[in-house]
């Protein structure tokens, strides 16, 4: 019997799917995009289910009024994992579906190629070749790869290659473009001939250990800093392209997708594809189309690539798994290593998780037997240990934070011939802006924190809100223009370095200097090339990159994380410190570390700069374990803002009598709260938090499940704006 009824997942905030009529002649499939009458709009959602019934009346139902797609966008195995999705993250089922979906689809264009560009010589053009091109360099480099052959136009902005540059050569009748859908075939050799490093025992056993392995297995592949377990992934990746298959490959953030990608396309003889938020939405269409018809052999992202669908997948790695970038603070929030451990079980393939400073549930997974655990002990290659050095600046004089034994180390590694990077985690010039007469200090209006001082662009911004207004020049209090900076952020630092040592080049790495598309990558091809000698840099700089000549790194400032009422607070200072750390002396040169605190002497420091992380994880799960914190417990935050501070309160305390009021409470549960938020105040909403404490996922999710829909109903609910996170890693 023929289906007169569609079932429609919308991206609305709302539990349920929605019914429809099927008109004759039409034949919607599961899986695929329908164009619906959703109100008085038009909406694209996606066909979960086909029926012949319907729990309302069937006159009554409107009908759809366009297929989109003749098949479903995404195989079986990754449908129901966004289904999983939905219900483990009690996440509406149609945002869900639509957040794995990149933007052209959900606008409802078709699931086809963008044609791309490709340039080729022209006839001139190989004339012109033989006669040269005076001092236009770009000129050259473009001439000179394409006597190589035709290469696509985005390969040249990878390359920081204009398009104006492509345009004057096309004017010049020496270049032509032309359109075409690249297309997969897997060549003689999947691996490009390049000196390759040899593998150690260590890595040739975990390379073997994950290649014996048939069908799902979770590895931890533990391995310090300058270990070698990029190697260890590339010689993995190796053996599933030469099966036919293809690799998906994580990263935590975009900062560390130039130097990955560059890597892996010098390493491989197939296509590449990168998928991150900062692409176009017609090259993330592009790349999402590649995995899906096989014609990248390999894709590289951040958290987003994770729903990206492939056609024969056979292994996922995740660099730097411990990363807090993985876990989505907003609509959807996934972690993105558990939901790839959830995605290679249902593919039934192998999972890496790398990292020289393991999260602390996955490390518990490894030593409890949950994982296979390999271990990379030794720095691959000639790399030495670090040095490890504490500079106590307890009454000390420091020069725009840094104290004077830290700039006599510098001068010391810089005069030979070393590079040197600084890590302090806050940009801007200075993170307070204070009245030297009364000490009044400029607050956001909108949230609980101060404003940063910007002399760049000489304003103060708000970092949790995004507001931004001019310099003040007058105390709103006493009337006094004494306005003087409080602290340090790496504007100043870098400006401060400009004077200290006017002999050597001085560049910052953050998330203002690097606003621009291309301008991170064309940052660090500068350092790789010796063109400055002093990196400044937050977090985007701490992990993950590989600079032979850096000898010595300073972390100036990590006191604020000592005593932070987090209690995660602990493992993320640990797993920075170790991060950072990991930047020195990776090549033949011995590195350097140098931390600048007040508290030389907190246990944490100590244990670190003597014992390691590893010793660090170990006391830490004790304590975890003795406080019955995850991962020996599952938590889930109830979050709820409004403008009225009353509204959120109350709706959170009903959402307590809720959760008491189930069954499996009282055996199984703990409550904290409901309690104003660490930062109670965020773009003039008011933020107030409950915390649910419980011995086990299963009961976690029954518990949520039932009483989801009843928190729905709360005379509240529709009063305030509140999510639900599941197993938080951030609680601000």
């Amino acid at each position: 019997m023929r289906p007169t009824i569609v079932r429609v997942a919308l991206p609305v905030p709302i539990d349920k799917q929605f019914d429809y009529q099927i008109p004759s002649g039409v034949n919607p499939v599961v899986g695929g995009r329908v164009s619906v009458p959703f109100g008085p709009k038009t909406m694209i959602g996606l066909v979960t289910e086909l029926d012949d019934k319907s729990d309302f009346d069937f006159d009554k139902l409107k009908t759809i009024k366009q297929v989109l797609d003749t098949e479903p966008v995404w195989q079986a195995n990754l449908y129901e994992l966004l289904f999983w999705c939905s219900q483990f993250y009690q996440y509406p089922l149609g945002e869900t579906l639509f957040n794995a979906l990149p933007a052209q689809l959900r606008k409802g264009k078709p699931a086809a190629f963008t044609p791309l560009i490709e340039w080729h010589l022209t006839l001139e053009g190989r004339e012109q070749l033989s006669r040269g091109f005076g001092r236009a360099i770009r000129h050259a480099q473009v001439m000179q790869t394409l006597s190589c052959g035709p290469t696509f136009h985005q390969d040249f902005i990878d390359q920081n290659i204009t398009s104006s540059v492509l345009q004057k050569l096309e004017q010049k009748g020496w270049i032509e473009p032309a359109e075409c859908i690249p297309k997969f075939h897997l060549p003689d050799n999947v691996e490009a001939q390049v000196d390759k490093p040899k593998l150690n025992q260590e890595q040739a056993i975990a390379i073997a250990s994950v290649n014996n392995h048939q069908g799902f297995g979770c590895f931890l592949l533990e391995g310090v800093t300058g270990s070698g377990k990029t190697e260890v992934y590339l010689n993995l990746i190796k053996q599933v392209l030469e099966a036919g298959k293809q690799a998906l490959v994580l990263v935590p953030e975009i900062g560390l997708t130039p130097q990955t990608i560059k890597r892996f396309r010098k390493r491989f003889n197939l296509p590449v594809e990168v998928i991150h938020s900062g692409l176009n939405d017609s090259e993330k269409l592009n790349a999402w189309l590649s995995a899906r018809d096989k014609i990248a052999g390999i894709v590289i992202g951040t958290r987003s690539a994770l729903m990206t669908p492939f056609a024969d997948l056979g292994i996922i790695i995740v660099d730097e798994e411990h990363d807090v970038s993985y876990k989505q603070q907003d609509s959807l929030r996934y972690h993105a290593r558990d939901v790839a451990v959830m995605r290679a079980s249902k593919e039934n393939i192998p999972i890496v998780l790398g990292s020289a400073t393991p999260a602390l549930e996955t490390l518990h997974n490894a030593l409890s037997g949950k994982y296979h655990h390999l271990i990379l002990s030794t720095r691959a290659g000639k790399a030495l240990p670090t040095v490890n050095k504490v500079i106590d600046v307890k009454g000390q004089y420091l020069d725009s934070g840094l104290s004077a034994a830290l700039i006599a180390d510098m001068r010391r590694h810089l005069e030979s011939g070393n590079q040197v990077m600084l890590f302090l985690n806050r940009r801007g010039y200075s993170p307070a802006l204070m009245c030297h007469d009364c000490g009044w200090i400029a607050e956001c209006k909108r949230c609980d924190a101060y404003y940063t001082y910007h002399q760049s662009t000489d304003e103060v911004r708000c970092h949790h809100c995004g507001s931004q207004q001019a310099t003040i020049r007058q105390c709103p209090n006493c009337c006094s223009s004494q306005l003087v900076t409080v602290g340090v952020g790496t504007e100043q630092l870098e400006k401060q370095l400009l004077a200290l040592f006017p002999d050597f080049k001085t560049i910052r790495i953050d998330r203002d200097s690097t606003r621009r598309k291309g301008s991170l990558e064309a940052a660090l091809n500068s350092i790789s090339k010796k063109e400055f000698q002093i990196l400044i840099g937050t977090q985007m700089l701490a992990k993950g990159h590989h600079f032979p000549d850096v000898t010595l790194v300073a972390l100036l400032d990590v006191d604020g994380s000592l005593y932070s009422s987090d209690f995660r607070a602990p493992e993320r200072l640990a797993q920075l410190f170790i991060q950072v750390a990991g930047r020195a002396g990776r090549a033949s040169k011995q590195g350097e570390v140098i931390l600048q605190t007040h508290h030389p002497e907190h246990s944490l420091l100590q244990t670190l700069l003597t014992k390691g992380y590893r010793y660090f994880a170990e006391l830490a799960l004790q304590e975890r374990k003795g406080s019955h914190l995850p991962p020996y417990s599952f938590l889930t935050l109830f979050r709820a803002e409004a403008n009225q501070v009353q509204l959120v309160e109350d709706f959170l305390r009903q959402v307590r009598f809720t959760l008491e009021g189930h069954p499996l409470f009282k055996e199984h549960c703990q409550i904290l709260g409901p309690t104003p938020a660490p930062q109670a105040k965020r773009a003039g909403k008011h933020r107030w938090q409950l915390m649910l404490q419980v011995t086990s996922r299963p009961i976690m999710q029954k518990l949520l499940f039932s009483a989801k829909p009843a928190i729905n109903l709360l005379p509240n609910s529709k009063k305030v704006r509140w999510s639900i996170d599941i197993e938080p890693q951030d609680l601000s």
